[in-house]
């Protein structure tokens, strides 16, 4: 007999979400048990980091909740910026360490959860379930049976894909010597970057109050940088362009998440299956993951305490993927101008459309309508060749000097050129 009903592998979004999902009993359903597996401190366990999403009203993780808005702003090159008022929805952000406390004190509480800290070297699908095979911090060995396994860790590497583009980031936490931020809205494409030669590039300011934010610099592009580059990137946006004059940098902020139309496998086994990032919760066009894991995760609840197999759907219409592939190919290939595209976009279609679009919440006129007021000619050129183009597995160049950042899969080497500026000192 399995050891367990379900082993969750990995204590981050996605694997939190679903221990948190079935810890409690709900009336006239079963309640599985559950082993949560947790990596040691150390190299395997993602330091601190901000999950971001959109929604209406209050949800299962409210107390956790650090910030809401509910105006977006986004700023193109030259112009005006484009500002709007997303109600009935509102922008939240969560950061790892409020989650984790939140779900935790819901696990302890709960007697039909085990944790976990070991190091998981293999799973293994067997007959009638699944083996875990693990390394505990004292180095001693030992296997966990169980009826059904998540795997939520990044897996060793990308499937081939036809794009592939990497979302990089850099971010501080500052506080200001005066009121500079507008806390009502957020800062959520500002453009006046210096761009990349492939790619785009923008900045990102989520303010927690007048003198408090985190201000990023954020790239779409195939290579990582260099540490100092990214340090200079943000440097420049926030001395530069938003002029924040004296501050003080509180903490920071560094993390890359693949773009790509590669699809993502979510069982690799009988009784495996994948959760989140891995298992394809991320939206290929945007990056954001934390909306899509928790409708997985949910799924996947529902599943196990009604007796059924629980496989977990993909987090994203197939339209919507379809859609991302094609975006994708255009950025990558340089016929669409990102900055003008996502400018023009936030222009000209409701924001709160345009979120609802971004989450996979539009009907297929709606999705018609957004996708004319992007250039047509170059997204059509893009659509018509996806079918031709071969996909290619994600081989990227050994990097004589790999950059901090913490990331599932392998990176390919630091771009050293972009942004066009000079290096500077950590802050």
């Amino acid at each position: 007999m399995p050891e367990t009903d379900v082993a969750v592998v990995g204590a981050g979004a996605a694997g939190l979400s679903l221990a948190h999902r079935l810890a409690g009993h709900v009336p006239g359903l079963r309640t599985p048990s559950m082993v949560l597996v947790d990596a040691p401190p150390g190299p395997l366990r993602p330091p601190p980091r901000t999950w971001c999403y959109w929604t209406v009203g209050s949800g299962r993780f409210e107390a956790a909740v650090r910030a809401e808005w509910r105006r977006l702003r986004v700023r193109p090159r030259t112009g005006a910026p484009v500002e709007g008022d997303i109600a009935p929805l509102r922008y939240r952000m969560i950061r790892s360490d409020d989650f984790e406390r939140l779900v935790s004190r819901e696990l302890d509480r709960s007697p039909h959860v085990r944790r976990l800290e070991a190091t998981v070297e293999a799973v293994e699908d067997v007959p009638g379930g699944a083996h875990v095979h693990l390394r505990d911090p004292s180095g001693r060995a030992r296997v966990l049976s169980a009826q059904w396994v998540f795997d939520s860790r990044p897996p060793g590497s990308l499937p081939a894909a036809r794009t592939i583009l990497l979302q990089h980031f850099h971010g501080w936490f500052v506080r200001t010597a005066r009121p500079v931020f507008d806390p009502v809205a957020v800062e959520l494409m500002d453009f006046r970057t210096p761009q990349p030669t492939h790619g785009l590039s923008f900045g990102y300011v989520l303010p927690t109050g007048p003198c408090e934010a985190l201000v990023e610099y954020t790239e779409f592009s195939r290579r990582t940088l260099t540490p100092d580059r990214y340090e200079a990137a943000v440097r420049h946006y926030a001395d530069e362009v938003l002029r924040l004059g004296e501050r003080q940098v509180l903490a920071t902020e560094t993390g890359v998440i693949p773009m790509t139309d590669a699809p993502m496998p979510r069982q690799t086994g009988a009784s495996v299956f994948r959760i989140g990032a891995a298992g394809g919760a991320t939206r290929p066009a945007t990056g954001y993951t934390f909306a899509g894991l928790q409708r997985q995760t949910a799924a996947v609840a529902d599943a196990l305490r009604r007796g059924r197999r629980p496989v977990p759907p993909a987090a994203h219409p197939a339209r919507s993927r379809l859609m991302d592939a094609v975006l994708l190919r255009a950025l990558d290939s340089g016929r669409a101008d990102g900055p003008e595209l996502f400018s023009h976009l936030f222009a000209r279609v409701p924001m709160t459309r345009l979120l609802r679009f971004l989450d996979g919440d539009t009907r297929l006129h709606e999705d018609l309508s957004i996708g004319l007021r992007t250039p047509v000619g170059p997204m059509l050129r893009s659509a018509l060749e996806l079918p031709r183009l071969p996909r290619r597995p994600f081989d990227p160049p050994a990097a004589p000097h790999p950059p901090a950042l913490p990331a599932p899969w392998p990176l390919p080497a630091p771009d050293p050129s972009a942004p066009h500026l000079p290096p500077t000192e950590t802050a």
